[in-house]
């Protein structure tokens, strides 16, 4: 695994460089050698934040965690991405996809791994109109329902789109891009 470790508001020390390349490194066990881990440090206030994101052909994994010292959201993260990749695998089996290239045969034949299905049950579905609609209406649709996220029809597009509210209280836009 190659790192990059980056700082904002904090000087990434020898020290955190070790104890993320220690703690973030105990998941080497899951991917080949060739897989670059993106490491972000950040301190506001009291919080120390810690994102964590591995591209892997496609997909991203990607996990941040905060506390009030960095090395136990070093430890809390690790933990969040371990519980990501177990349940990653159990897709990966049963779909058999080009993405097992970029993990190492051992993660994959871990039999104790497969045991935690992922469990995926759907146990309500909704139907609804959709009417066309401007990005800012949807956010004042999604307001009034009280929801974290709407899904609409785009006036000026003509596409399904998403908004969805974040986590500093404003607003995001997902738009599809066909391949």
């Amino acid at each position: 695994m190659k790192f990059i470790i980056t700082g904002r508001n904090i000087e990434v020390t020898p020290g955190l460089r070790s104890a993320v390349e220690e703690k973030i490194g105990k998941l080497e066990r899951y991917f080949t050698s060739d897989v670059t881990v993106y490491v972000t440090l950040n301190v506001q206030k009291d919080l120390q934040k810690i994102e964590v994101t591995i591209p892997v052909k496609g997909r991203i994994i990607r996990a941040e965690e905060s506390s009030t010292d960095m090395y136990v959201s070093i430890d809390l993260v690790e933990e969040i991405i371990e519980r990501q990749l177990k349940k990653y695998k159990t897709k990966l089996t049963s779909n058999i996809q080009k993405d097992i290239s970029y993990f190492s045969p051992e993660y994959l034949a871990d039999e104790d791994l497969e045991e935690e299905q992922s469990g995926v049950k759907i146990v309500r579905t909704k139907k609804f109109g959709v009417k066309p609609m401007d990005p800012e209406e949807a956010c004042v649709q999604m307001e009034l329902l009280g929801h974290s996220f709407y899904m609409f029809s785009n006036s000026e597009t003509d596409e399904v789109n998403v908004v969805y509210r974040r986590k500093d209280g404003t607003y995001g836009l997902i738009e599809p891009e066909f391949d």
